[in-house]
């Protein structure tokens, strides 16, 4: 039987409603994972969703009856909603609900902290690369990235040590970088979150709920290669599970 959730989030962040409004329906690549929503009410978008409601810049709003490729939900809402903030600024409320069918307290767990990494990321792509055309890739670990401790693993294959915290600048070992220096934005048991002047690089610890370690590369460089990047990082992941 399937059983309702709700996840909440509000916050600020230096962008014009304007440049909000463009990141969360165009330039998901950015910060989450390319989808194309048909700019209107009622137009198509990703996972057999509709757009609900259309109003830029101010609220957008998508829903799907039983989603594509997600068979552990039955309904899935999401809703932006984006004001100005006295001063300079948005001020964004974000809700995501649905109904899922299975595992309740491991899926809502999950959800609930991927929303926390997902619209961090969100604020770092506004902050730092708003706008700019961007190269995504997505990678998902062996079956050993399952492993309870697989997330520690990979800081350490990355050359991150275990007193490094956010805002740290780091050397890193990123596969493909030119350059070996990052800002570590993210880190906790669950995720870590390493920006380059380039790219921006989410390693996600799937482990904790179920599934294997993935890594997502949002790149800004003009020549970047979304082949080439998925093709590396899955040879990375490859040889840190080996």
């Amino acid at each position: 039987m399937g059983k309702e959730f709700e996840i909440v989030r509000e916050f600020e962040v230096e962008a014009t409603p304007e440049e909000v409004w463009e990141a969360v329906t165009t330039g998901t690549g950015g910060w989450l994972w390319p989808m194309e929503f048909e700019p209107k009410e009622g137009g198509a978008g990703p996972f057999g969703s509709t757009v609900t409601v259309w109003e830029p810049p101010r609220r957008f709003i998508s829903r799907a009856d039983s989603p594509e490729g997600v068979p552990q939900q039955t309904f899935n809402q999401l809703e932006h909603l984006i004001g100005p903030r006295e001063g300079g600024g948005s001020w964004v409320r974000y809700v995501h609900s649905g109904i899922f069918v299975d595992d309740w307290e491991n899926q809502y767990d999950g959800a609930d902290k991927h929303t926390d990494f997902y619209l961090h990321t969100l604020r770092q792509y506004l902050l730092h690369f708003a706008g700019r055309p961007v190269t995504f890739a997505t990678v998902d670990g062996p079956t050993a990235a399952g492993a309870p401790d697989a997330l520690e693993v990979a800081g350490r294959a990355l050359g991150l040590a275990p007193q490094a915290a956010v805002g740290d600048t780091v050397s890193v070992r990123l596969p493909g970088a030119d350059d070996p220096v990052a800002v570590l934005d993210y880190r906790n048991p669950y995720f870590i979150g390493l920006r380059t002047d380039q790219a921006m690089y989410r390693v996600f610890g799937r482990n904790r709920f179920g599934a294997t370690v993935g890594v997502s590369v949002h790149d800004f460089a003009p020549a970047a290669d979304a082949e080439r990047i998925g093709t590396e990082w899955t040879q990375w992941l490859e040889r840190v599970y080996a």
